[in-house]
C-alpha cells in the first residue's frame, strides 16, 4: 500500500497550489486523512484533516485559505492552498487511514517566495 503525494512546487506569495495524495495497492478506501507540514527547522505539524464523515479541521494559520477534500472514486485526498504565504513553506506529507491502518506518504516540497 502506498500513498503518493504530488503537486508541490515554487510559487509566489498570494499564489495557489493543489496537493494530491493518491492511495494505491490497497483494497480499502481512504477513510480519514490529514495533511502535515514540516517547516524548515521545525517539527512536523498537522495542517488539516478530514474524517470519513467529511468533517474537516484546520489549524488556525491556514483556516480560510486551505481546503481539504477527497475524491472517493479516485481514492485521493486533496489540499487546495490559496493565498499562500512564505510561512507556508515546508515539506507537506499526507497521512491516511485505510482498512484500520494509518499510512504516511512521502513528502512534497512547497516553497513560497515573497
Amino acid at each position: 500500500v502506498q500513498l503518493q503525494a504530488s503537486g508541490g512546487g515554487l510559487v509566489q506569495a498570494g499564489g495557489s497550489l493543489r496537493l494530491s495524495c493518491a492511495a494505491s495497492g490497497s483494497i480499502f478506501s481512504i477513510n480519514a486523512a490529514g495533511w502535515y507540514r514540516r517547516a524548515p527547522g521545525k517539527q512536523r505539524e498537522l495542517v488539516a484533516r478530514i474524517s470519513s464523515g467529511q468533517y474537516t479541521y484546520y489549524t488556525d494559520p491556514v483556516k480560510g485559505r486551505f481546503t481539504i477534500s477527497r475524491d472517493n472514486a479516485k481514492n485521493t485526498v486533496y489540499l487546495q492552498m490559496d493565498s499562500l504565504k512564505p510561512e507556508d513553506t515546508g515539506v507537506y506529507y499526507c497521512r491516511a487511514e485505510l482498512g484500520g491502518n494509518w499510512i504516511w506518504g512521502q513528502g512534497t516540497q512547497v516553497t513560497v517566495s515573497s
